[in-house]
């Protein structure tokens, strides 16, 4: 190994020890940090890459390309010394990249403000400001059950072949913040998808007239693996210069965590790490924590960051350490039910496992409207004697049911097929989830709405 010189950034050495699949290693290095930025040179082609290992006998490498055409002897690699930076600007919005920032729209690059380090900075919990504005998603099993907060970080617990990236389309078209104009924005990132949901996210948003408002960031199933890990800190770099130098609300749509964790565990395993639950490495919780929590509103500020992730879970477990980990570290769930799917029930989210942490601080007289509080309590509390009774059909057959039991099946279809269901294009105003929701309860006798007062019955139910 034959040390070349000293750059104006970092060191060069010419010649590798061994080349693994996506992996280069390099022995009798200077020290050199953990995920520092590398160029790996060979004929005048530059490929970059990050430092995934460092001792001091050997660093180890993984390039964002492959590492075809490389030789042992002539490779020229230069440790930079710092991470890996991203330019971000407001012009990045309306604009597609992939996972390293770099533009795949067609366009040139756009003119950075400011370089930043992906990685990002640790928000002091002090100065953090406590999550409590409403954001109308258009979706009543969202906005009327599990309410989006901004500052939150909800995640969609789905499954494969389930409608999530509809969904996530469909939020990211939709978002608002009611009360007043504000600077709105989106910023998607996908990892892992296949080139057909790429393509459906691009036409989502440039046939609603939103791109303009949307920075997508797209690592598709053949880019390399590393990419994927990149691709969530390149998206929420952007985010939080929008929202802390720019003051604007980011919404951060992310999917699909699952993809990025196969990725981490992937990478795990090709650096020899002792393995934890169902292979993931034991760091899975922290290196989750360190994306989720890039999420909130700081004091000072104007602006915010909303997490949205979207998973699926393989074999639709829910104690997958993926969506079990990820359960602990956010604010609720939107939980996606198969069987919902199977009765055409669009968006499929399960009335009883779905939870948002944040709901009660984010609605009520002036944030939604003063009965939503009750009205959920009530919805929830009526949907899952549904349940009950549902389960005792199945036993003792319907004709044996109660002329109350058959009031809450009536109540149940109603429920599920106008008040969840709704087209994949309609919007809905939280005044209209709310008053769907007294129509379904208006289904029931009054004497079974105990969760309500007696003053908002008077005025809402029935009507």
């Amino acid at each position: 190994m034959l040390k070349v010189s000293k750059l104006k950034e970092g060191v060069e050495y010419i010649g590798l020890t061994k080349i693994e699949g996506p992996l280069i290693f390099v022995e009798n290095t200077h020290p050199v940090g953990y995920r520092e930025l590398v160029e790996c040179v060979v004929d005048r082609e530059t490929r970059l890459g990050i430092v995934l290992d460092t001792s001091e006998k050997v660093v180890i490498v993984q390039l964002f390309e492959s590492t075809s055409g490389l030789t042992l002897p002539n490779t020229r690699v230069r440790f930079r010394g710092r991470p890996l930076t991203l330019g971000v600007s407001e012009m990045m919005l309306g604009r597609m990249f992939n996972g390293l920032g770099t533009p795949i729209d067609g366009g040139p690059p756009p003119p950075g403000a400011e370089e930043r380090d992906i990685n990002g900075k640790p928000i002091n919990p002090t100065s953090r400001e406590y999550p409590q504005d409403f954001i109308q998603t258009g979706l009543s099993a969202i906005d009327g059950m599990n309410t989006l907060i901004r500052g939150q970080k909800l995640p969609i617990f789905s499954g494969n072949g389930l409608p999530h990236n509809e969904v996530a389309a469909q939020i990211a078209r939709q978002a608002k913040i009611l009360g007043g104009e504000t600077d709105f924005a989106v910023v998607f990132a996908a990892m892992g998808v296949k080139h057909d949901v790429a393509r459906y996210f691009m036409r989502s948003f440039e046939e609603s007239g939103t791109l303009d408002k949307v920075a997508l960031f797209l690592s598709l199933a053949d880019d390399p693996s590393i990419e994927r890990l990149i691709t969530p800190r390149t998206a929420l770099t952007l985010a939080e210069y929008l929202a802390f130098e720019r003051d604007m609300h980011v919404l951060v749509i992310m999917t699909d965590m699952t993809n990025y964790c196969e990725s981490l565990r992937e990478i795990s395993t090709i650096r020899g790490e002792i393995p934890s639950r169902k292979g993931y490495p034991g760091y899975l919780y922290s290196d989750l924590a360190e994306l989720y929590e890039r999420s909130g509103m700081i004091k000072g500020h104007k602006g915010s960051i909303t997490q949205l992730p979207v998973l699926t879970m393989p074999n639709d477990d829910i104690s997958h350490p993926v969506p079990d980990l990820t359960g602990y570290i956010t604010e609720g769930q939107i939980v996606f039910e198969r069987e919902m799917y199977g009765r055409s029930i669009y968006p499929p989210v399960a009335g009883l496992p779905s939870l948002s942490r944040l709901m009660k601080d984010g609605i009520g007289e002036g944030m939604t409207r003063g009965d939503h509080p009750h009205l959920a309590s009530q919805l929830f509390a009526a949907y899952s004697y549904v349940k009950d009774v549902r389960n005792l059909a199945s036993v003792i057959g319907e004709e044996e049911l109660t002329p109350l039991d058959h009031q809450y099946l009536e109540f149940g279809e109603f429920f599920e097929k106008k008040f969840v269901t709704q087209g994949i294009d309609e919007e809905r105003s939280i005044e209209e989830t709310l008053d769907l929701g007294w129509r379904a309860l208006s289904i029931l006798p009054v004497e079974e709405l105990h969760r309500v007062t007696e003053e908002e019955l008077d005025e809402y139910y029935g009507g």
